[in-house]
Parts: C-alpha cells; structure tokens; sequence
C-alpha cells in the first residue's frame, strides 16, 4: 500500500528512539504493563507517533486488563489499517496507521464489555496523547 507519509529506514531511525523504531517500524511490542499511556485517563486523543495522525480517542478507551492501552473503536473508519498477521504461528489482525504504515499494535475480538466487542490492543510507544485541555 502506498502512504501518504513514506520515509526511509535512514530517515525513521534518525526520528524515533531505538524502541520507538523497533515497534513502529518493525512491528515488535513492547513489554506489557510497562507503557506510559496504559493508565491515562484524561480526556484527549492518541495520535500515531510517527506521522502524528489521529487513530483513537479517549471516550473509546477501556481497561482490558491486557497491559497496553485498548480501545473498542478508531477515531475514524480510514484511521487505521487492518492486515492479517501470520507470524509466532498465530493468525491475528495486525494494526496499522493508515497515514505512515506503522505499526500500532493487534486487533482482537474479545471484549464483549464493549459497544463493539473488539480491542484494538495499542503500544504505548507508537502513540502520543494530547490531551483536550492542551488542544
């Protein structure tokens, strides 16, 4: 797929920390209950690190008891981009900005606590918050 934002491996390890890199760009995860964002709770949205697009908000956010940030629904329907995921010998759904092609984190359908029943499972290192009272 081609995006709107497209950089060289050069150009992105030369902007992203080496996690940051690893996780956005090489869809590795981080350590679960370690992100600085699984426990926000201000009102705002979570935006892609890498190109700073908007992928989800806060009204969408739960506690999934899962140690990364999950959220039931993307900001927006073209937000995100959904790929089927065959590695470590499990089919999952890969998720990904739609602006950058980086990768943000899995897509899983259990959560049925949620008006959607799926858990968009998010690295806290692929996301930046801002919150509404910064807006």
């Amino acid at each position: 797929m081609s995006y709107q934002v497209s950089k060289s491996d050069d150009e992105w390890q030369s902007e992203l920390s080496p996690e940051e890199f690893a996780v956005l760009r090489q869809a590795a995860t981080e350590r679960p209950w370690t992100g600085e964002l699984l426990d926000e709770s201000r009102e705002g949205v979570y935006k892609c690190k890498a190109c700073g697009q908007e992928l989800f908000r806060s009204t969408t956010k739960f506690d999934s008891h899962c140690g990364w940030p999950s959220f039931y629904d993307p900001s927006g329907s073209d937000a995100v981009e959904l790929i089927e995921d065959r590695s470590l010998g499990m089919v999952r759904t890969e998720v990904r900005c739609s602006n950058c092609g980086s990768h943000l984190g899995h897509l899983f359908d259990d959560a049925p606590q949620t008006p959607t029943g799926d858990r968009y499972c998010m690295n806290s290192v692929s996301l930046t918050f801002e919150s509404a009272d910064e807006a």
